[in-house]
């Protein structure tokens, strides 16, 4: 199968990523020529496109016949003449403008007038590019993503001068693929890379501020918010080099503080610790850096006391009764709990009901606070032991993650024993500081507002944004449908509640989801 009116096409740059396209343009059935610098680059884009089918073929996925015919598709070269026969030309060259706009300069001499050009850029903005050329109607963006042979997102980018026809046959091509296109307008960064490094970026600076641990910020987003990998292991993964440099692309359209890269990010890029690629970034790879922080709890069940009641305390409930822990809901029966988790439906009846137990509690039990309008402090203060007290959040009730806030006056001791006791109920405990939000809410809510101001603006619909999360990042869910999933209530609380306490314009709820709240409606 050939892409509809394109049949001949040129790759610039066969690094991982050109060469991962070219492979795929030749698995659909297309006629490629592969340009790079010089002979020692077309050698190794060369080693890249027979490794990959070489691994496809080792896993059956492709015959030996298959692959000698997806290669006898590319023809490589080092002369930028060669592309004068081709229909469409895609450049894939590193993030660099002023290189990208050599390149466009010496496509616009070799290319005919009727090609399309595209760029792979994952961050730079498309029109900055084609106003550079002689034919800025022609120029459109093409970002897959990586690796290319497996991913099925590619965002197609039009400018305000691109034809419709070029953004239609691009976008059929892609269809042809066998992958998903989304077409959008230029802004840096597009849909996915825009929404994913706010997020990435605020982790950094949440470690960076001493709010969390890097593991447990990682086991947090994996295990309460089910990502396929925490946000470090994500950065190392990408280059923290690559990271920054997107970072900076968007920052510089945007001005928006969620993109204005974390020192420590800068700090570790100028270090020369990139990551997997340098053997060290915010994990060191000298030993496997999947191992989890988090380790069950070993001892008996804990007795357990709830106060309050509702679909949390009965999902207590529920958690007590799988792990065959005593779970103890009278005021007689408090005296003997080693853990007091206040499970109330507003924090007033909350504060109320934790310091009525607080009275019949042993000296060494732990409080824990799930509800709260403010700083855990608050609630913490009006038990009047306020030093054997921790939040306690559950982002999933369902789930198996507890996240456990320790407050200025919590003592060491007590949230030891309250990661210990939660532990013995079957949890993976992770810890952080009095700060709104705990760990995964401080960092999915702002996410989630960053795809719903991109709705509300009208740059991309929801399946768009959904597809661009789903297809390019490999999330379980897509935020538009996240956030009616999680509730946009419960989204504006948690937004509203991070805004308070940062005073930071980006995280107070977009227009969207606070009109949507009071009129009671889902976004879809």
């Amino acid at each position: 199968m050939t892409g509809g009116s394109f049949s001949r096409v040129g790759v610039v740059g066969l690094g991982t990523m050109g060469a991962g396209i070219a492979e795929v343009l030749a698995r659909g059935g297309l006629a490629v020529v592969g340009i790079e610098v010089n002979q020692d680059a077309l050698e190794r884009g060369r080693g890249h496109l027979e490794n990959s089918t070489g691994r496809a073929v080792k896993r059956g996925r492709l015959t030996e016949d298959a692959q000698r015919e997806i290669l006898g598709r590319v023809a490589l070269s080092t002369d930028f003449a060669d592309l004068g026969d081709c229909d469409l030309v895609i450049e894939a060259v590193p993030e660099r403008l002023d290189l990208k706009r050599k390149v466009f300069a010496e496509l616009d001499r070799v290319c005919r007038d009727d090609a399309v050009l595209a760029t792979n850029t994952s961050s730079l903005p498309v029109t900055d590019i084609a106003v550079s050329t002689g034919r800025p109607t022609k120029i459109v963006g093409v970002h897959f993503f990586n690796p290319a042979p497996v991913m099925k997102l590619v965002e197609v980018i039009a400018t305000v001068l691109t034809e419709p026809d070029a953004v239609t046959r691009v976008a059929d091509l892609v269809r042809s693929l066998g992958k998903t296109p989304v077409t959008i307008g230029d802004r840096a960064g597009f849909v996915a890379n825009r929404l994913l490094f706010g997020y990435l970026n605020q982790a950094a600076s949440m470690l960076e501020s001493g709010h969390a641990t890097r593991d447990d910020i990682d086991t947090a987003m994996k295990t309460g918010a089910g990502l396929p990998m925490g946000p470090f292991t994500l950065m190392d993964l990408i280059g923290l080099d690559t990271c920054l440099e997107v970072l900076d692309a968007i920052y510089a359209e945007s001005r928006d503080r969620r993109h204005a890269a974390s020192p420590l990010l800068r700090e570790l890029v100028t270090a020369g610790l990139l990551g997997r690629k340098s053997g060290r970034g915010f994990y060191t790879y000298d030993k496997s850096a999947a191992e989890s922080a988090a380790e069950a709890a070993a001892g008996p069940a804990p007795v357990v006391g709830v106060v309050g009641v509702g679909p949390l305390a009965d999902a207590i409930a529920a958690l007590c009764d799988r792990a065959g822990a005593e779970l103890r809901d009278s005021a007689a029966g408090l005296a003997g709990c080693e853990l007091i988790i206040e499970a109330a439906e507003d924090a007033e009846a909350g504060r109320a009901l934790l310091s009525a137990a607080a009275q019949a509690a042993a000296p060494d039990a732990v409080l824990a606070v799930t509800s709260a309008d403010g700083p855990v402090i608050g609630q913490a203060m009006a038990t009047g032991r306020p030093a054997g007290t921790v939040g306690l959040h559950l982002p999933d009730p369902a789930g198996t993650l507890a996240e456990v806030a320790a407050t200025v006056a919590t003592a060491p001791e007590a949230a030891d024993r309250a990661a210990d006791l939660l532990g013995r109920l079957g949890l993976t405990v992770v810890r952080c500081r009095d700060r709104a939000g705990f760990i995964v809410d401080a960092l999915r809510f702002p996410y989630l507002n960053d795809a719903a101001a991109m709705l509300g603006a009208g740059y991309a619909d929801a399946d768009s944004i959904d597809a661009a999360m789903t297809l390019g990042c490999g999330y379980p869910t897509g935020p538009i449908a996240d956030l009616d999933r999680l509730g946009l209530d419960r989204a504006v609380t948690v937004l509203n509640a991070l805004h308070t306490e940062t005073r930071d314009p980006a995280l107070a709820p977009v227009p969207l989801l606070t009109e949507h709240v009071t009129a009671a409606r889902p976004l879809r």
